[in-house]
Order: structure tokens, then C-alpha cells, then sequence
């Protein structure tokens, strides 16, 4: 069969126009926020129910062609990078709100839903839906899935996994999987469910995912602490986790912040100039708790961890702080960042950050580096900004020299070379630093039984062999 007829085949597998191959599809569908891989795709396929999936993943087995997810493309490891010729499967057109149970505060999705999408409908039912993070206006639970997505609220919450209770997948195979059936207590052997939740599409696509909800919270308040060095952070974590329930705790340097506020629309939350802040977030639900919160902050002052501070009074101040966060890394994105997103336990965070600290600026000491990141769960986010006259393969290159030790340090430190934005091929040379060559055999040996043919996402996780 001709290249020619293989696609007309799949133009028959779903909704007229909804296979697309001119220029600029291929371009916005075959990559994702990373800018290291040009997308090149073969053709993009927009299904809208769960038998247009498994028909398409039978038809690339036919014809052993590989297929790519896409969600909202907002991944940072080339995950849902096209790069050689894949067809990418959007799961844009499957994305309806499908059921929802108050009783057990579940919520039935399709692949495509937005993530607000999710939160707002949770609102609407006087719940909420707490995984967050700053690009949850364009991510895709799919997506979210499919590389276990984190964010601000992971100290309180944890991971995308702890709110998934049941999924349908399409294996590689083709076979259509229902996984936990929505089950709170389950011991009937391998949750196969767990499998598929940051496996980025490398064993199957999730089509269906019922989502657990939780109470909406009281009265969220931020304070936002400025300390006079790094290690000042985390007497300040300690000292408010043991007088309050935090639902966020956030760090960022200087020189981010003086990114931010050159935006020119996010005010600053006080005079004082200081190396590094704090962000931390509890539900003030009573008077007693925000009194608690002001004489923690005056107990870390006096002890010279803090040097000023600001606690939210209104829900605009509320979001005005949070932005000194969340639009760190749209903003930074401007200077082309390298970015690596790695985590250790919380206690080791202090002398982690040194170690990587003193690497970065002995090989690149006329680099800007800016931190941020979700410091309450050990989840440090490094970014090296781009010169202006450095041409991004360059620069690129550059900065991959460093990964090497980079990697070492997390690897003494029992750490992670990535906490929560996957493998795909960005770190996957690196693999073998957070994981052992047991344990990459055994994810390789599970990828063979659900995709045996190897078609589904190629190149991703595992680097080529």
C-alpha cells in the first residue's frame, strides 16, 4: 500500500477534516513548550470517541507507524514532540465533562478537558479540584496524566496521581482497559492504573479518567517572606508547618522577581531587597489562625530568617502575590531558558542547591541563573538564561555540558532528574541517574506487553537502542 493510500485509510477511521497535514498543523501540533526538537510530523488525527481511537492505534499497527499524544503541549520534556515523522493523535475534540458524582465527588473527563475547565466545574459544585500550576488555562487532563503533573499545591495535595480513582486506556495493542473502576479500596492485585499515570503515552492513551474532588478551601491566605539567603527558607518552612496546614510553599530568587516586576503589571510586595523568598499559602479560616500565622512570621524575624514580609488582606492581593510566582516561567520564557526541573528530599534541599549552585556558576559564570520552585516538596527548578547574542543551538549546547554534573549531584543526593514535567526525550539520556539498570529493564519489559510493536510515543522515556 502506497504512503498515499495508508493516509487516505485513516481518513476513513474519523470525522471528515479531521486528519491534517498542511504546514502550519503539522507545526503547532507536532511540538510542545520545549524548543530544542523542530516538529516534524507526518499528519495530525483529532479523534472524538474512544472507537476512533482504538481504530487508529489498529491502523498504525498495521502499518507500524508511531504515534505521538498531544494535550495542550504545555510539557517542558519534549514528550509530545513529533520530531521523526510520527502521527500525532490531539485529543482536542474529546473533551467533554462526561458525568459527576456528588456522593463520591468524582467527575468523569475525556482526555481533552482543560484543566481549568476541570477546576471551574468543581467550583460551580462547591468543590475543588487542586492540582494547579501556571498552565493549567491550555493543559490537558490527558496530559496531566500522562506525566503525572505536579504544581503549587503538591506540599498539601500531592501529585495528579492521588486524584485519579479510575481510567480507560487503549494499549498499544489496541485493547480497551477500564483500570479501578473508580474504587477507593482496591486489593485485587497490580493497580494497572498507577502504570499509565506518568508513563507519557508510552504504553497507551487514556480516553476516559473519573477525577476525584475534594472540599473547597476557607479563606486561602498568602504571605510572601523575604530571607536573607537560601538556608533562611527552610527554618521558615519548618517553623510555619508546625503551627499551620500549609497549602503551598514556594521559593524564588532576586533575579526572578526583578523579572516579574520589569513586566510592569505585578506590583511588588514590599521595599526591602532581599536574595531569596518565600511564598506560602494556608486557609485563614479563623481569626486564631491568621493570628498564628502573623506570630510566626514575627518568631522568624526575630530570629533573623526573615527580613520583611507581606500576608494577603484581600482575594486581589491574594492572586497579586501568587503572580510573583506563577508567571515566572511564562516570563522567563523570553530568554530562551535551559531548564532542568529536579528534586531531592526536603531536608537535603539546602546543600543540594549549594552543590548545583557552585557547579553552574564555575563552568558558566557570565550565564544568568534564576530559582524558583515548589520548595516545600523538594522540587528545585534551574534555568539558565540565554544571552542575547548566542544563537539557541549554541546555547543549547552549551548547557548540556553541564548536565553531567548537574546529574552526579542529584545522584549522590538520592534525587530525581525530574520531579515533575516527565521524561520524554530531554532527560531520557539521563535516565540512569535516578533510576537502576533493573529497574529500566523491568519499564522496558512492561512497555513490550502493552505495546509490542513499539508504537506507541517511540524515543520517549527510553533513549533509542
Amino acid at each position: 500500500m502506497t504512503d498515499h493510500a495508508v493516509m487516505d485509510e485513516l481518513k476513513t477511521l474519523v470525522d471528515p477534516g479531521k486528519v491534517l497535514t498542511d504546514p502550519a498543523s503539522l507545526e503547532a501540533y507536532g511540538k510542545d513548550w520545549t524548543k530544542h526538537y523542530p516538529p516534524a510530523p507526518s499528519a495530525i488525527v483529532l479523534p472524538k470517541s474512544i472507537e476512533q481511537v482504538q481504530a487508529i492505534v489498529a491502523w498504525a499497527n498495521r502499518h507500524r507507524i508511531a504515534l505521538v499524544p498531544s494535550g495542550g503541549r504545555t510539557g517542558l520534556s519534549g514528550a509530545a514532540v513529533a520530531a521523526h515523522g510520527e502521527v500525532v493523535v490531539a485529543f482536542d475534540a474529546m473533551n467533554r465533562i462526561l458525568d459527576f458524582n456528588p456522593f463520591d465527588r468524582t467527575v468523569v473527563c475525556q482526555p481533552g478537558v482543560i484543566t481549568r475547565q476541570l477546576q471551574q466545574f468543581a467550583e460551580e459544585q462547591g468543590l475543588y479540584y487542586p492540582v494547579d500550576f501556571a498552565s493549567s488555562g491550555s493543559s490537558q487532563i490527558g496530559g496531566n496524566i500522562g506525566t503525572n503533573a505536579g504544581g503549587i499545591k503538591v506540599i498539601r495535595y500531592g501529585m495528579t496521581r492521588n486524584w485519579v480513582a479510575g481510567l480507560k486506556v487503549v494499549t498499544g495493542k489496541g485493547e480497551l482497559l477500564e483500570l479501578n473502576r473508580d474504587l477507593i479500596k482496591n486489593a485485587t492485585g497490580y493497580d494497572l492504573r498507577q502504570l499509565f499515570i506518568g508513563a507519557e503515552g508510552t504504553l497507551g492513551f487514556v480516553v476516559e479518567a473519573t477525577m476525584r474532588l475534594e472540599r473547597a478551601p476557607r479563606n486561602l491566605t498568602a504571605m510572601v517572606l523575604g530571607t536573607p539567603d537560601f538556608d533562611s527558607i527552610m527554618p521558615v518552612l519548618h517553623a510555619f508547618q508546625n503551627k499551620l496546614d500549609l497549602t503551598a510553599f514556594e521559593f524564588f530568587s532576586d533575579k526572578g522577581l526583578a523579572r516579574i516586576l520589569a513586566r510592569g503589571d505585578v506590583p511588588a510586595p514590599f521595599d526591602s531587597a532581599c536574595p531569596f523568598y518565600a511564598l506560602l499559602e494556608f486557609e485563614a479560616s479563623t481569626e486564631q489562625v491568621a493570628e498564628q500565622a502573623l506570630a510566626t512570621f514575627e518568631h522568624c524575624v526575630e530570629q533573623g530568617w526573615v527580613l520583611d514580609g507581606v500576608m494577603s488582606q484581600s482575594e486581589t492581593q491574594l492572586r497579586n502575590l501568587w503572580k510573583l510566582r506563577e508567571y515566572l516561567s511564562e516570563t522567563i520564557s523570553h530568554w530562551t531558558p535551559y531548564k532542568n526541573d529536579i528534586s531531592v528530599t526536603v531536608s537535603k534541599v539546602p546543600a543540594f542547591l549549594r552543590d548545583i549552585d557552585a557547579v553552574v556558576a564555575e563552568h558558566y559564570p557570565h550565564y544568568e541563573v534564576v530559582w524558583y520552585g515548589h520548595i516545600g516538596d523538594g522540587n528545585l527548578h534551574l534555568n539558565i538564561l540565554k544571552p542575547e547574542h548566542l544563537d539557541k543551538d549554541t546555547f543549547f549546547a552549551s548547557c548540556a555540558r553541564v548536565n553531567k554534573w548537574v546529574f552526579e549531584i542529584v545522584e549522590r543526593y538520592n534525587g530525581s532528574i525530574s520531579a515533575e514535567h516527565g521524561v520524554g526525550m530531554t532527560k531520557r539520556d539521563y535516565l540512569g541517574y535516578s533510576r537502576s539498570a533493573q529497574e529500566i529493564a523491568c519499564m522496558k519489559a512492561i512497555k513490550a506487553v502493552f505495546d509490542p510493536n513499539g508504537i506507541m510515543n517511540p524515543g520517549k522515556i527510553f533513549a533509542p537502542e
